[in-house]
């Protein structure tokens, strides 16, 4: 699975902005047709959305493109304008049943068998920001094998169960650590929520130190200032991959030897540590 530690998304209808993430060497640029592009401006959207898709050189990044959400009565008119770009995923938000999901998964199916294309490649990001939404997650979880990741939108939640959004954040706790729980059960990606302060660059690095610890793969962004930030937070320091790699190498030689559990720098180390130190390797290998 692709690494995305930030997830920047900009308006769909702004060609300026679109080229200026594309050559930002984000993880993730998301052409967004949602909640960044009003309502008079959706049709325009979508053009400049394939426009992007097929004039720009997005390097690294991958290409996504936010959905409305299903039943809004755009989502279809969002996909069948915005597939011939042919994107690398479709961000689909307020995903509250697993019904959801199937129906995205069955048309990209059905596309990617007509034109030849490679069955599954286009992958798909949940959002989930709705009551019914985290009440529902193991379904979700389950619904496609396209979902490579659950995104925690906190916003909407909060708007949605009548809540007051505080810095602390207690009043989503409940609902973040249950989706980043739920998208390891099932092996996906877990994105933590938008951070809204755009001046306040210290808060937002520890929100992200906060989101690793609690076991969050990456987070999105709503400005480029961002980016640096997030990327830095969720990429493993020099130091700890050392580390993990002197764990990796004692544990090889101990197990040669037939031992099982050792010390190492004064350490009982299990398997547990030994799953961490594999985990802070795949991050490194897979950027």
């Amino acid at each position: 699975m692709r690494p995305r530690r930030a997830l920047l998304f900009m308006p769909g209808d702004s060609e300026r902005k679109i080229r200026k993430a594309a050559a930002l060497d984000v993880d993730v640029v998301i052409m967004d047709l949602e909640d960044g592009v009003a309502w008079n401006r959706k049709e325009a959207a979508r053009e400049t959305v394939v426009e992007a898709l097929n004039a720009l050189d997005f390097g690294r990044s991958e290409r996504a493109v936010r959905l409305n959400p299903a039943g809004s009565g755009l989502e279809a008119d969002d996909l069948k304008a915005t597939i011939e770009g042919r994107p690398d995923a479709y961000v689909l938000p307020k995903v509250e049943s697993p019904g959801q999901l199937i129906w995205l998964d069955d048309i990209l199916n059905q596309i990617e068998t007509r034109n030849g294309w490679t069955r599954g490649g286009i992958r798909i990001l949940a959002i989930v920001e709705t009551a019914l939404g985290i009440m529902n997650l193991t379904e979700i979880a389950q619904a496609s094998r396209r979902v490579d990741a659950l995104m925690f939108g906190a916003e909407d939640l909060i708007g949605d169960i009548g809540g007051v959004r505080t810095r602390a954040g207690w009043e989503v706790f409940y609902a973040r650590s249950k989706l980043v729980t739920t998208a390891a059960a099932y092996n996906l990606q877990a994105i933590d929520m938008v951070f809204v302060d755009l001046h306040d660059l210290a808060g937002l690095e520890i929100e992200c130190r906060q989101a690793v610890e609690m076991g969050y793969q990456g987070k999105m962004a709503i400005h480029p200032r961002q980016v640096p930030v997030i990327q830095q937070a969720f990429s493993p320091s020099a130091e700890q991959v050392e580390t993990a790699r002197r764990l990796i190498e004692a544990y090889r030689q101990y197990q040669r030897s037939g031992s099982g559990v050792f010390v190492l720098d004064g350490k009982m180390v299990d398997a547990p540590m030994i799953r961490a130190a594999e985990r802070i390797l795949e991050k490194v290998e897979s950027k």
